[in-house]
């Protein structure tokens, strides 16, 4: 009910005013008769509302030009005092309304600069023009108190609204930001996840495809080879789509009945990820050097996509039967070393690098707080050089920074 009434009024400010300035011109009449207890009227009582009526009707512009209301409502005010009038809230109203809109629409100091000049020449006015016979406490703390009050009390208001937009507006950016920070994750969730399916399929299809072609071209000439070459192909797709499976099952519903994909493959297993490139006519030599150390999980599932993407481009670009693979453990980093020297390049197959491999490599290298480069080597081949932080060092970084 209170919330409608209020808006009610703020759509029509015209006819609030109106209504303002009547009854503040009403109040003018009981107000210019008012007396001391025991004393009679000294003055007319028609100059006091005449006076009271121009000061009601500049009330009309205070929200437009509210220093020029203060002004000309001050200078009836001050008009009253030296005619004599009682110096009531009755009488100086209008004054009284018109700081209250000024401290509304207008910087503190504004508002009280004003406010001090108005106290200082109602005051004056009323000592040096008004009857002597009023008490000199009624003349000095009577006007100060009737002035200072709509001041403070717009001043408060104004204050309270920017308080409230201030904190609406940092609730409508927490919105914002909590939305965008929400969109930021699914986007990298799905990158991650498109990652992960393009390692997978690249690699498997590859070695499933140089596999197919071996076993049509042995298939009369040597027919044990093929079919042993066919059966190592029933074990690459059935790995697939194993892996697919895995990939696919994290975008189930944590309440699925299926059961949870297995764990993620790591630097464990990069023996048999060489391995699984011999069928395909490819040569992996791996080597250490220093002492192995842990990696995060993340960094771990990194370090093997990594190499088994740059081992997939290896095979379908490069046209070697070789390529060497190189993990190097310092304090605080890994380095992996994926080269090969180069051959007759595969036709119909683009230039490495040119595709979304290296692309999801480096991406993968930077997610995971490291860096990637990859490019062809002077002497011949191409090589791809990646540098991950282990599991110590991560630790490390964010011990520095909580503390």
């Amino acid at each position: 009910m209170i919330h409608s009434l209020r808006r009610r009024l703020r759509c029509h400010p015209r006819t609030v005013d109106l209504v303002v300035a009547a009854a503040l011109f009403a109040c003018s009449f009981p107000g210019s008769l008012m007396t001391l207890p025991g004393r009679d009227l000294e003055v007319p009582w028609w100059p006091g509302v005449l006076v009271a009526g121009v000061s009601s009707l500049a009330l009309l512009w205070r929200r437009t030009l509210p220093r020029t209301t203060v002004v000309v409502t001050l200078c009836c005010a001050m008009a009253v005092a030296a005619l004599g009038y009682l110096l009531t809230v009755l009488v100086i109203g209008p004054l009284m309304v018109a700081l209250h809109t000024l401290a509304l629409r207008s910087d503190r100091t504004t508002a009280n600069l004003f406010t001090a000049s108005g106290i200082a020449l109602l005051v004056g006015t009323s000592l040096v023009v008004s009857p002597n016979n009023e008490p000199l406490i009624l003349k000095l703390l009577g006007p100060a108190f009737w002035l200072l009050l709509p001041t403070s009390l717009g001043t408060t208001t104004r204050l309270r609204a920017a308080y409230l937009e201030a904190v609406q507006a940092r609730a409508e950016h927490a919105e914002r930001t909590r939305e965008q920070e929400a969109r930021h994750r699914v986007t990298e969730e799905r990158m991650r996840i498109a990652r992960d399916l393009h390692d997978v399929v690249a690699h498997h299809l590859v070695l499933a495809n140089l596999q197919a072609g071996t076993v049509v071209r042995l298939l009369r000439s040597r027919p044990e080879e093929a079919e042993r070459i066919a059966g190592e192909l029933a074990g690459t797709t059935l790995s697939a789509v194993r892996e697919l499976k895995a990939t696919v099952g994290l975008l189930r519903h944590a309440d699925d009945s299926e059961t949870l994909p297995g764990p993620a493959p790591g630097l464990a297993q990069l023996a048999e990820l060489a391995a699984s490139f011999e069928p395909a006519g490819l040569s992996v030599t791996v080597s250490t050097e220093g002492r192995p150390q842990p990696l995060s999980a993340g960094a771990d599932l990194t370090a093997y996509r990594i190499v088994q993407e740059a081992l997939t481009n290896v095979t379908k670009h490069a046209g070697t039967g070789s390529a060497e693979v190189r993990l190097s453990y310092s304090h605080d980093r890994l380095g992996i070393t994926v080269t090969d020297h180069g051959g007759t390049p595969v036709p119909s197959s683009p230039a490495p690098g040119s595709g979304y491999g290296v692309i999801g490599m480096r991406e993968r290298a930077l997610s995971a707080g490291g860096r990637l480069r990859a490019g062809h080597r002077p002497e011949g081949g191409f090589e791809v050089v990646t540098e991950l932080p282990l599991l110590s060092a991560a630790r490390n970084h964010i011990q520095n920074a909580l503390a």
